[in-house]
């Protein structure tokens, strides 16, 4: 097990450094210029000194490899993401900020999703082709058609019309009104959660099915088991091991909801400073942040490859 799990930390030094490279050069493609947008709006006059001054204080004069040094050196060797172009602060000061407010977010999400699921998609298989499994397929569809923002601004705005509730304006921290702080937080939760639950409930559904059809599922029924002892030893204990996977691929999913959900709900996340830093093409905000999700669905495989190890020895073995 040691020395699978040192061929993976080994493998995600590669994947780290090429995903370094594509967010810095992404970001570079980024339409419009920071130096003309700082300028116009702090009324800088637009002579020609300003704006080499600048270039120059922002270390834009320099090469590209070079400017890809110096930031990804920064942050291997001292966990220093850069400052922002436009506030100076430091962005792993930024990011550490926002970071738990989206976690929170995220992990709600995550939870309600896997409670819908998880139950409809091992109902559904169970029942297939009964009526049961043709509403749990319709939902699974609609989950994944209708986009979050559209579900979100419905969240907000019928209440509002209907019974005169409108959203909380300002976000309440966790630490400031427990009770509150979820209560604001479970609308986003559950518009985010639905979105990421059809792929989950597909998923249950069909590796539910694929195991319920294997030889020793079949010599289980036929020795008489009840269909919970089937279902809950047989079943579930393998089909599930690839939903484990899909659980963790959605994290960008996750990143990406989050970032139109927070700005309709008025949450201070990770997703509201993204959306900021991108129309400000505030660049060390920007990359900070990919990168560090990068990072993240890197350790979600990661411990989804260690799971997946702990609980069959082939792979460990391979």
């Amino acid at each position: 097990m040691l020395r699978y799990l040192i061929r993976r930390l080994v493998a995600l030094v590669p994947t780290f450094l090429l995903a370094s490279v594509i967010v810095f050069s992404a970001i570079r493609l980024i339409p419009g210029n920071t130096i003309d947008m700082m300028m116009s709006q702090n009324d800088i006059s637009a002579s020609v000194q300003t704006r080499e001054d600048l270039i120059k204080a922002l270390g834009l004069d320099q090469p590209v490899l070079v400017q890809y040094w110096h930031w990804i050196s920064s942050i291997v060797f001292h966990g220093d993401f850069g400052r922002s172009l436009w506030t100076g602060d430091s962005v792993t000061r930024l990011v550490a900020e926002r970071m738990p407010i989206t976690l929170y977010l995220g992990v709600l999400a995550m939870i309600f999703a896997l409670l819908i699921a998880l139950p409809v998609g091992i109902i559904s298989a169970i029942r297939q082709n009964k009526p049961v499994d043709y509403l749990g397929r319709v939902f699974a569809i609609t989950a994944l058609s209708v986009p979050p923002f559209w579900l979100g601004t419905l969240v907000v705005v019928v209440p509002a019309i209907l019974w005169g509730i409108a959203p909380t304006t300002q976000y309440v921290g966790l630490t400031d009104d427990p009770l509150l702080s979820l209560r604001q937080m479970v609308p986003p939760a559950i518009v985010l959660g639905i979105a990421l639950s059809g792929v989950t409930m597909r998923m249950t559904r069909t590796m539910v099915l694929e195991v319920m059809r294997q030889d020793y599922v079949r010599t289980a029924w036929s020795k008489g088991l009840d269909e919970r002892t089937v279902v809950l030893r047989h079943v579930l204990k393998n089909a599930l091991l690839p939903v484990i996977t899909i659980v963790g691929l959605q994290l960008p999913l996750l990143i990406g909801g989050a970032v139109v959900i927070e700005q309709i709900f008025v949450i201070s996340g990770m997703g509201q400073l993204l959306l900021m830093a991108v129309s400000q093409r505030d660049y060390p905000v920007i990359t900070g942040i990919f990168l560090l999700v990068g990072v993240g669905v890197m350790t979600i495989n990661l411990l989804v490859d260690i799971s997946y190890a702990l609980l069959d020895p082939k792979i460990r073995q391979g």
